[in-house]
């Protein structure tokens, strides 16, 4: 199965460089959608409900201190080559939907949806308090395969 680093390093050889957080929630709906529409998960790598939205632990770890991430900061072990053709196509239509808007628009729409807000209700987490919740992927399923 594909991991986290798959997905994040097929985004940055699509898009290019882009900033960490607008990496973590274009990986975010990646996994959503997938969950949505084809009732898998595109990766086992869970996302947690952050101050400022998803993020991954696996994929914070890599681009920690980084504002800015780019293809090179992944391994060339991760990639297209470990994504079979229907997960490439939920990332590009994710990217043709998600890709250009600005990574705080991202954000804030996490913020709006139930996925990240119930994890963060389960962790009783104020607004911008830390939380290291996670964000169940049955909850994800629900709630984008309910739009």
């Amino acid at each position: 199965m594909a991991c986290i680093l798959d997905v994040a390093k097929y985004i940055l050889s699509k898009k290019g460089n882009m900033t960490a957080m607008k990496l973590e929630k274009l990986c975010y709906y990646s996994q959503a959608w997938m969950l949505a529409w084809e009732e898998i998960p595109m990766f086992e790598d869970d996302f947690e409900a952050w101050a400022n939205g998803p993020v991954s632990r696996r994929l914070f770890s890599l681009h920690r201190g980084k504002f800015i991430v780019s293809s090179s900061d992944i391994s060339a072990e991760y990639g297209r080559t470990n994504l079979d053709d229907t997960q490439v196509d939920v990332i590009d239509r994710i990217l043709d939907y998600y890709g250009d808007k600005e990574p705080n628009w991202l954000s804030e729409l996490t913020h709006l949806e139930r996925p990240w807000k119930d994890a963060r209700a389960r962790a009783h987490a104020a607004p911008g308090e830390y939380c290291d919740e996670v964000i169940l992927k049955s909850d994800m399923m629900d709630y984008y395969g309910g739009l």
